[in-house]
C-alpha cells in the first residue's frame, strides 16, 4: 500500500518494453518516458526530446484521404499538394485526427499512464524477473525529466521489491539525484564527451552537471554505475577521447563500461516527425570499429562489452 507521499502520480510514458535484454541484467521490462533537456543530433529518438506528446505521421499508411485535416478542430493538419502538413504550433494534441485516420497513420507519441498503470503491465512479467535476475529499466527521453512520476514509480518499484535500473544521460539536477539514488539498484549512465564546450554546443549539455552527478554516484557506490559511451562519428569517435573516458571509469572506480556504436536506425521517426535528420547519411559504425576501444578499457582493468 502507497502512503500519502506515494500516492499515484501520472507520467508521459511513450512505450513499456517487455522482455527487454540489453539495458540491465536479466529479462526486463524497460518504461520509456517522454522529454528530454538535451538535443543530441543524432539522437534515434526524436520524438522523445520534446516535453508534450508529438503527433508522428507514417506516410507509408497515409492514403491522403484527408479525414484528418476534416475533423481538426484547430485545423492544424492541411493535405495538398499529394502530401500530408500540419502546424505543430496550432496543434493542441486533442487526438482527433488520431481517432478518425481509418489508415492508422496518425498516432502520438506518448500517453498519459499512473504509476499504478505501470506496475499493472510490469507485472504481468515477474516470473521472467525472478527467473532470470531481471527487473525494471527507467528510460526516456531522460527520465529526469519527469522527476516527480519518477520519484513516485522508483519508490512504488522497490515497494514490489523490483531490482530497478535508471538509464540517464546524468543532466539533471544534483538534488534529484540525491533523492532518487536509495531507489536505484543500477544507474545506466551515458558518458558523450569530455570536452564541455563541444557537448554544450553539439548536444546542449552541461558537463559540469553531468559530472557533479557521477562523482556523487561514484562516492556512494561506484558499482552501482555502468559507464556507456555513445559512439558517434564526427563528434567522439576519436580514440584519444575514448581511451580518456576509460580513464575516467578507471579513476572513479566504475567496473564495467559499454560502446554503444552509432546507428541510424531511427531515421523513419524524423520522417514522422517532418524534421531534418543531421545524421542521416553518415555511416553506421560495426562492432568490429569499436574493439580497440573495448580491448583498451579491457586492460585497464574494466569489464568492457560493445552494445547495452
Amino acid at each position: 500500500m502507497m502512503n500519502k507521499e506515494q500516492r499515484p502520480t501520472s507520467l508521459q510514458v511513450m512505450e513499456i518494453e517487455r522482455f527487454a535484454l540489453h539495458d540491465g541484467p536479466g529479462i526486463r521490462s524497460v518504461v520509456f518516458l517522454q522529454g528530454c533537456p538535451l538535443r543530441c543530433p543524432w539522437c534515434a529518438n526524436p520524438e522523445s526530446q520534446a516535453f508534450a506528446p508529438q503527433l508522428m505521421h507514417a506516410a507509408a499508411s497515409c492514403t491522403l484521404c484527408g479525414s484528418c485535416a476534416a475533423g481538426c478542430p484547430q485545423k492544424a493538419i492541411a493535405v495538398f499538394g499529394g502530401s500530408f502538413h500540419i502546424d505543430r504550433r496550432r496543434c493542441l494534441g486533442c487526438g482527433t485526427c488520431v481517432k478518425t485516420c481509418p489508415n492508422h497513420a496518425l498516432h502520438f507519441s506518448s500517453a498519459s499512464q499512473s504509476v499504478e498503470e505501470i506496475l499493472r503491465v510490469v507485472a504481468r512479467d515477474d516470473a521472467y524477473y525472478q527467473e532470470s535476475g531481471g527487473g525494471v529499466t527507467i528510460s526516456g527521453g531522460e527520465a529526469f525529466s519527469q522527476f516527480p512520476g519518477l520519484l513516485a514509480l522508483a519508490r512504488a518499484l522497490k515497494d514490489r521489491n523490483y531490482h530497478l535500473c535508471l538509464e540517464t544521460s546524468g543532466q539533471a539536477p544534483l538534488a534529484h539525484v540525491k533523492e532518487i539514488f536509495p531507489y536505484i539498484d543500477l544507474f545506466l549512465f551515458d558518458m558523450k564527451h569530455l570536452d564541455s564546450a563541444k557537448l554544450r554546443d553539439t548536444a546542449h549539455g552541461l558537463l559540469s552537471d553531468i559530472r557533479a552527478n557521477l562523482e556523487y554516484i561514484c562516492s556512494q557506490d561506484p558499482t552501482r554505475i555502468i559507464l556507456r559511451v555513445p559512439v558517434i562519428p564526427e563528434f567522439n569517435y576519436e580514440p584519444a577521447l575514448l581511451r580518456q573516458i576509460a580513464d575516467l571509469a578507471v579513476s572513479l572506480g566504475i567496473p564495467e563500461i559499454h560502446y554503444l556504436p552509432f546507428h541510424t536506425l531511427g531515421k523513419s521517426k524524423y520522417e514522422q516527425l517532418a524534421i531534418p535528420y543531421a545524421y542521416g547519411e553518415k555511416k553506421m559504425l560495426t562492432r568490429q570499429d569499436l574493439i580497440p576501444f573495448r580491448e583498451y578499457a579491457k586492460a585497464r582493468g574494466l569489464i568492457a562489452k560493445i552494445g547495452g
